[in-house]
């Protein structure tokens, strides 16, 4: 492997963990922010919320605790390990090559 090339993948890798593990941070901040019943009305909070809500489409409400709280920790939380996990994995394989 040519020296220029494991550069290459070793960025790509870095890439990937850091876009995953800012992924993880905005599910993980929405989760804080819920939890701390954080101002809606705030454009922050609201961005975050939106941004959130995107990450964790796919499992947003995969869980039907009766309880709010429960619901919100368990689906984006689910998200937020899915991403970092799943980041680790591919920028891990990168580095091998």
């Amino acid at each position: 492997m040519t020296n220029r090339h494991a550069r290459g993948t070793s960025e790509a890798a870095k890439v990937i963990v850091i876009v995953a593990d800012v992924m993880g941070f905005v599910l993980g901040l929405w989760i804080l922010m819920y939890l701390l019943d954080a101002n809606r009305a705030n454009d922050l909070v609201q961005f975050v919320h939106d941004v959130a809500r995107w990450l964790a489409g796919w499992s947003h409400d995969l869980f039907t605790f009766d309880d709010a709280w429960a619901r919100v920790v368990s689906g984006y939380g689910l998200a937020a390990v899915v991403y970092v996990l799943v980041g680790d994995a591919i920028a891990g394989r990168l580095r091998r090559y």
